[in-house]
């Protein structure tokens, strides 16, 4: 006897743009705000006003770089119903490419509006560092040569939401530019780049068949797993080689109290594959804010 089976009902409008800015990504914008932040205030230097425009100019730059990636992977057949990845909104049909791509410049267009205030306080590195962050953010998967299938994709997180992000969150501050910021940006870059490690390892096989030239296509897969413990144990390892360098004091060791966090997401990334590494993408994730969050912490005791 034949059976009637409902299908779902699509997703409504607001968690289709929830799906759209990949809330699980977010993070990566704050902490290094977060990090910034904590090391200009540990040194006694913090302004709510640049803490608050910084913050939001991030995650402006984060939800538009996910948009553009959202509608240029789509735009070139990356994403395909192959995916092993959460659904995109513009390769499902569920937004208009049309309408992500405005949504996309409107975020770029407020992050930039929210730079002026920075750029005012900062100056022309400001300036710089705003133009190149959106410029990256749309180059990602934008452009004739798109950084993230081109190879470039880790070396992009790992500056732009890494390094940059947390220097540049420290100069505002404090108005100059600091080897302790650059040191304490170094494991926040890390753990972003994992990030990113997962979701192409995961994507290898589709990625592949696209012409799209990740690391983990490059290089293979194996070679993405050991990346990806790299990333995260030399997140952990950097900590005391700067506490015994005096760069930072015994509190920025705060950050090991995530190591069983980690651990399990080591395990699944080195021996899992498919849909499975869906679960150590939202932990990385998870690991990120969570490390992030201690090591502000730790910097603000100090």
């Amino acid at each position: 006897m034949a059976t009637n089976v409902t299908a779902p009902a699509p997703p409504g409008p607001l968690k289709r743009w929830l799906m759209a800015i990949r809330v699980p990504t977010l993070p990566a914008a704050v902490v290094p705000v977060l990090v910034g932040s904590a090391t200009a205030f540990a040194d006694g230097f913090f302004r709510p006003l640049v803490f608050l425009a910084a913050l939001l100019a991030a995650l402006l730059i984060q939800i538009g770089t996910n948009l553009a990636n959202d509608y240029f992977d789509h735009l070139k057949g990356a994403d395909t119903p192959e995916r092993l990845g959460p659904t995109r909104v513009t390769q499902s049909g569920l937004i208009a490419p049309a309408t992500v791509r405005r949504a996309m410049l409107l975020c770029f267009g407020l992050a930039a509006l929210c730079g002026v205030y920075l750029i005012i306080i900062g100056g022309w590195p400001i300036l710089l560092i705003g133009v190149l962050s959106i410029a990256s953010g749309i180059l990602y998967t934008g452009g004739p040569f798109p950084l993230g299938y081109n190879g470039l994709g880790d070396l992009f997180a790992f500056l732009f939401f890494g390094v940059i992000a947390v220097v540049g969150t420290d100069y505002l501050h404090i108005g100059a530019f600091r080897l302790t910021a650059l040191l304490v940006s170094l494991p926040v870059a890390m753990l972003v780049t994992a990030i990113i490690v997962v979701n192409n390892l995961r994507d290898a096989p589709t990625d592949r068949k696209a012409g799209k030239r990740t690391l983990a296509v490059i290089f293979g897969e194996r070679f993405a797993r050991i990346e990806y413990a790299t990333l995260v144990l030399g997140a952990y390892l950097l900590l005391p080689a700067m506490w015994w360098g005096g760069a930072v004091s015994p509190f920025a060791l705060l950050p090991w109290l995530s190591l069983p966090l980690a651990l399990p997401l080591l395990r699944t990334v080195w021996t899992e594959q498919g849909r499975v590494l869906n679960l150590a993408l939202r932990g990385t994730a998870r690991l990120h804010m969570v490390f992030g969050a201690l090591l502000a912490l730790g910097l603000i005791l100090t």
